[in-house]
């Protein structure tokens, strides 16, 4: 059938329309890889009760944006969503994507325009993380699109140049045999001037890698160290968590700021866009200043290691021990080091606490309908809300706003080209 795709929404699809029939409208169909006002010559694959899934087999009209992917593996690969529309126009559709959740979810029509940070739209990041698949055969990539099957890729050109060239050294490894069976997953960390690199491996209860990791960081003298972990299920609700299993030098990298330096360790979260590092912490953290700040979610104290300039004490709150840890390492004496959920931290918050500012980066699901209330109570008169998901930040915005709160100021922060992923940054008043 043919249809007309009417705009991209939030995932990286296409949405177009079954004919209308005496049902009323027509059903929504979600098309990948395809853009606005293209024609399109389409498959259903799948047929849910109010909407389908299709696949394009023909552009029939292409638009002007259409550009031609520079990756080999795109439209096999998950990785990906953007390639085929250019740099131009990928920040355009997220841009409205963004707009369009604010004003279906939050009723928001924003009053300030949103500043749009663009990237490097090419070997842009810092972290990769790979599928490893050692028997029958090697291979080593990342799971095919819609799929859990895994895909082999042997370069991946969003990823820095010193990655990318690891990946080939671990290929040549897997290919020789020399990788043993029960490593599933691999992840390559570069520092800022991508001239370094740090090297997590996942594997298999059971599994024999300390002369595998040896072997593995003298294989490229710019790896910096190895850290091997065995996943296994913990006994509270089944989730996942890792245990050091092996280590060959350094189990951390220093990554390097224009503001600061900061230490990252295996495991620890960190931003993964090493052109956009300093745009962002310049956004989040340029211009605040006061007796008190609040930085939830901290990670390793990107933004309050920054803040701590302009307040005479910061609280960063961070859960992960592994983060809170470099977290304790990168703070200087006015930061103060909490390890908690930000759950149970504003909820065991003292009644005097008064913060000037609160910073939030929370996961991609969002602060949640407790944790907005609880925060509203603290007063602050300025808040900054950094965000992965336009969705859940539309959703916690609305509490805000509700609160009588506004915003400020917006912006796009490209963290994520060729992807439909987007960072937003939000900075409220009262």
């Amino acid at each position: 059938m043919q249809l007309i795709v009417e705009k991209l929404v939030y995932g990286g699809d296409g949405l177009a329309r079954l004919p209308a029939d005496e049902h009323g409208p027509g059903k929504a169909v979600f098309v990948p890889f395809v853009l606005e006002g293209e024609r399109i010559e389409a498959s259903l694959i799948e047929q849910k009760r109010g909407f389908a899934r299709g696949r394009a087999e023909a552009i029939l009209q292409a638009t002007p944006q259409r550009v031609e992917p520079h990756c080999q593996y795109f439209r096999r690969c998950g990785g990906c969503h953007y390639q085929h529309a250019s740099y131009e126009h990928q920040l355009e559709i997220k841009a409205a994507i963004l707009k369009e959740n604010l004003r279906r979810i939050a009723k928001l029509e924003l009053e300030t325009e949103i500043t749009i940070h663009p990237s490097p739209p090419w070997s842009y990041r810092n972290r990769t993380r790979l599928k490893v698949r050692v028997a029958p055969e090697f291979a080593l990539g990342y799971y095919k699109f819609g799929s859990h099957e895994l895909l082999p890729v042997e370069e991946c050109p969003v990823s820095s140049p010193l990655i990318n060239r690891a990946i080939a050294v671990f290929w040549q490894m897997g290919r020789a045999r020399g990788v043993p069976e029960g490593i599933y997953e691999i992840e390559f960390f570069a520092n800022a001037d991508d001239s370094r690199l740090l090297i997590e491996a996942t594997c298999e209860p059971g599994t024999t890698v300390k002369e595998w990791a040896d072997a593995l960081r003298s294989s490229l003298p710019e790896i910096e160290g190895v850290s091997v972990f065995e996943a296994r299920s913990s006994s509270i609700g089944g989730a996942a968590e890792a245990e050091l299993m092996a280590s060959s030098g350094a189990g951390e990298l220093a990554y390097r700021t224009d503001a600061a330096s900061y230490r990252v360790s295996a495991g620890a979260f960190f931003q993964v866009n090493r052109h956009l590092i300093n745009e962002l912490v310049r956004i989040v953290t340029e211009g605040c200043s006061g007796h008190t700040a609040l930085d939830l979610y901290a990670g390793v104290g990107l933004f309050s290691t920054i803040l701590s300039r302009g307040f005479a004490q910061v609280i960063a709150v961070e859960a992960s021990q592994t983060s809170h840890a470099d977290l304790l390492y990168n703070s200087p004496a006015n930061v103060k080091a909490v390890r908690a959920t930000t759950t149970d931290f504003l909820r065991s918050a003292p009644g005097k606490l008064r913060p000037e500012l609160v910073v939030m980066d929370p996961p991609r699901s969002g602060l949640g309908e407790s944790a907005v209330q609880r925060i509203v109570g603290l007063g602050a008169p300025r808040m900054t809300y950094v965000s992965c998901d336009p969705a859940t930040a539309s959703r916690d915005l609305a509490g805000l706003l509700s609160a009588g709160y506004r915003i400020e100021q917006a912006h796009l922060v490209d963290l994520f080209p060729q992807t439909f992923h987007l960072e937003s940054v939000f900075h409220l008043v009262r």
